[in-house]
């Protein structure tokens, strides 16, 4: 009922900026809040930020990431980008957007998955 895109994933030196975009299509009235996930390989799916799809309040970010990442979504309100500034190696993952009806910082709690983008940082 709701498909989830991302792109702009890509190869960046360490310091640099990609910005992420999830465009969803469907049922997008029944979204509450898209979040942001990543995984390394070998490492469990990391909650990374999360937005209210609507008003785009109730942001929140991982400690990591804080200063660095931005969440925001487009006047459209059908795209979520993520800014992602100073980059490190060990933001290195394949990032995915994630939508449900409820604020979380748990994977299990999102019912529509995107394919996810891979965000390579080299040093």
């Amino acid at each position: 009922q709701v498909q989830l895109v991302e792109s702009g994933g890509g190869l960046v030196p360490t310091g640099g900026s990609l910005r992420l975009s999830c465009a969803a299509s469907g049922r997008t009235f029944s979204i509450h809040v898209v979040g942001w996930f990543r995984q390394a390989p070998g490492k469990e799916r990391e909650f990374v930020t999360q937005i209210n799809w609507w008003s785009g309040e109730n942001t929140e970010y991982t400690d990591s990431v804080k200063g660095r990442f931005t969440v925001s979504r487009d006047n459209s309100k059908n795209t979520v980008y993520l800014q992602m500034n100073s980059l490190k190696p060990e933001d290195t993952a394949v990032y995915y957007c994630a939508a449900g009806f409820r604020y979380s910082r748990t994977s299990g709690d999102y019912t529509y998955w995107g394919q996810g983008t891979q965000v390579t940082v080299s040093s």
